[in-house]
């Protein structure tokens, strides 16, 4: 059941400089803290934000860094999330069974405890992300992987974790599922090689489809990114992140946008009925031609006379 009236949530853009986990959860408690004396009752951290990125190298040893479910990350934020009672979105490296490790969010739903997780659907293979060296896709039709919203105590939260954030149909679905609001924790930068007009089209278009996402589907949108320069630890280059963390209303109206290098959180007011007034206006399901969408689940159309 959503929630009525107006929520306040934030989301955190911070740098990462050690794999310390105990530091890095230092840094994190005291800005999400910051949040909830703020009056944010959501809180959304970055992708993987209990270490530095390590998807820039393909290394076995990068494992170790992987936990369970229930390992040391999930029970601190447990704790911080129960003490303040507020609902928080967490990302971790899952070790779930030997070779087999995902990306995933966890989310608290206060003094409740965990509510439920997310496991990373589409994951890149990229210079510097290296990802499918680590994780494994979320299971479509597992019950708590695939594309399910995350039921709390401000609502259901649409739970997707950054390269998922490209495609259209991970929103869509979610929205389908009955999601109040999509939630991305992220972790996206530049190759400092590339100059300055191309950081621009890129980081431009980040911002778009997210908020295209919001658009399509009426839904607020919140993206939580890193911020911040990472070296790669082989190579002389890295990787720039470009920060830029929002929170968009379910127009796509940006109601707060943060700074590519500042640190912080960053908080919104939600009206959390403004999503049914959005989709009165604006009726995208009525008009769904569910019929002619059969092509969708074809990875490519051959062109056909």
């Amino acid at each position: 059941m959503a929630s009525s009236g107006v929520i306040k949530a934030a989301v955190l853009q911070l740098s990462v400089a050690s794999d310390n986990k105990a530091e890095n959860f230092e840094v994190c408690a005291r800005h999400v803290r910051g949040a909830a004396a703020d009056g944010c009752k959501l809180v959304v951290l970055q992708e993987l934000h209990a270490t530095r990125y390590f998807c820039q190298q393909e290394d076995v040893e990068c494992f170790d860094l992987a936990e369970p479910l229930d390992g040391e990350t999930y029970s601190a934020y447990e704790a911080l999330a129960a003490e303040l009672d507020v609902v928080m979105v967490i990302s971790q490296f899952e070790r779930r069974a030997a070779g087999l490790y995902h990306n995933t969010a966890q989310v608290i739903d206060g003094k409740l405890g965990r509510a439920g997780i997310f496991r990373k659907m589409h994951i890149p293979d990229d210079p510097g992300f290296y990802e499918k060296f680590y994780f494994t896709p979320g299971d479509a039709d597992a019950e708590f992987d695939g594309f399910k919203p995350v039921q709390t105590q401000i609502g259901k939260l649409g739970v997707l974790v950054c390269w998922d954030q490209w495609y259209p149909e991970a929103a869509r679905l979610m929205a389908l599922a009955g999601a109040d609001m999509l939630i991305y924790p992220t972790a996206i930068g530049w190759d400092p090689a590339d100059d300055a007009a191309e950081k621009a089209r890129q980081q431009d278009a980040w911002v778009t489809i997210q908020r295209a996402h919001a658009v399509a589907n009426g839904l607020p949108t919140l993206v939580a990114n890193r911020t911040g320069f990472e070296a790669d630890p082989a190579g002389p280059s890295g990787i720039q992140f470009w920060g830029t963390s929002f929170v968009a209303g379910p127009q796509g109206e940006l109601l707060v946008k943060a700074p590519v290098e500042e640190q912080g959180f960053y908080s919104a007011e939600i009206d959390m009925q403004r999503s049914e007034a959005v989709r009165r206006i604006w009726p995208y399901f009525r008009d769904r031609r569910v019929d002619a969408y059969s092509g969708l689940v074809k990875r490519w159309r051959e062109n056909s006379l």
